[in-house]
């Protein structure tokens, strides 16, 4: 695998993870955008400041061959009132289209970006797949989808190849948003009233998924698809949370309290997309992934999980 990669986000929860495996790989000249360089950083990382439609790549995208583009806006809990979604835009769309065009007037063979399972939607009454009708419904899955989009449309206009990967919950050693609340709440011995829920989400593994975008770096059947991620098994939260203490080797608290009751609390408390991610179910369909790629994900969850709170990771 003799490659130049451009890696995007390479500070962030993916960005860091996927850092360390490229590194491992040989024949690959990593070259590592973020926004503010940090002193202990090495000398592979490079500075490019806010991710917009106007952030310059000029000086690291020379003799790219893949761009991996993790960089995004996300996570953010508490958005101002006034359209959030366009704070989202100038980081995940115009920041997005902006480095696509860059990288094919550079020449770039494959630009591989990593979206969401929000494109598809936020619950699913069977197991999303690729083909399905995009329904992102929150501003941020909103802003993938419209990356998505400009970027099929750059794909048309050059010969740069797409590869889009959608992951549902990613979780390991140091994740953000939910997974890293739950493990927080076990921590503490939080008892929660989730202890009856009977959903299925479908998640992934951080180290499952850095394993599935380096496979997308150079596979010839990746070119211009979009791909959906996950471990391959799904969960229920009340199995989840049983899961992260088992491998914490600390006791999940649950107390039974009956679906219904928890989504009419959550409504009168306004907590109803929380609510959502809880106890409804989210599952994706990875057999186009395995199928097309040869590709099966290296970790089951149990083990995924083991390796959160390992102290190698």
């Amino acid at each position: 695998m003799g490659h130049k990669i451009l890696l995007t986000g390479a500070t962030g929860f993916v960005g860091s993870n996927l850092f360390g495996g490229l590194t491992s790989l040989p024949q690959v000249h990593l070259v590592a955008a973020v926004r503010v360089l940090k002193r202990n950083l090495c000398s592979t990382f490079f500075e490019v400041g806010p991710i917009d439609k106007t952030t310059n790549y000029s000086p690291l995208i020379n003799g790219v061959d893949v761009v991996i583009h993790t960089a995004a806006r996300a996570h953010v809990m508490k958005e101002e009132a006034d359209d959030p979604l366009s704070k989202y835009r100038l980081v995940n769309v115009d920041g997005t289209l902006n480095l696509a065009r860059q990288a094919a007037v550079a020449g770039v063979k494959r630009f591989i970006f990593i979206s969401s399972i929000g494109v598809n939607g936020n619950v699913s009454t069977r197991p999303f797949t690729a083909s399905d009708q995009p329904n992102p419904v929150e501003p941020y899955a909103l802003s993938k989808w419209e990356a998505e989009q400009g970027l099929w449309k750059i794909q048309q206009a050059t010969e740069m190849e797409v590869v889009i990967i959608r992951p549902p919950l990613i979780y390991g050693s140091g994740a953000p948003g939910n997974f890293g609340r739950l493990v927080r709440w076990i921590e503490k011995g939080t008892p929660l009233p989730l202890g009856a829920i009977h959903n299925k989400r479908s998640l992934i593994s951080i180290d499952n998924l850095v394993n599935l975008i380096i496979r997308c770096i150079d596979h010839p059947a990746a070119a211009n698809q979009v791909f959906l991620a996950g471990d391959g098994e799904d969960l229920s939260t009340t199995e989840l949370l049983h899961g992260v203490g088992k491998a914490m080797g600390k006791p999940a608290r649950l107390i039974p309290v009956p679906t219904g009751l928890l989504h009419l609390g959550a409504t009168l408390l306004g907590k109803r997309a929380m609510a959502q991610r809880l106890l409804g179910s989210l599952q994706v369909d990875i057999s186009k992934t395995c199928e097309l790629l040869d590709w099966t994900p290296p970790y089951t969850v149990e083990e995924g999980l083991r390796r959160c709170f390992e102290p190698s990771h």
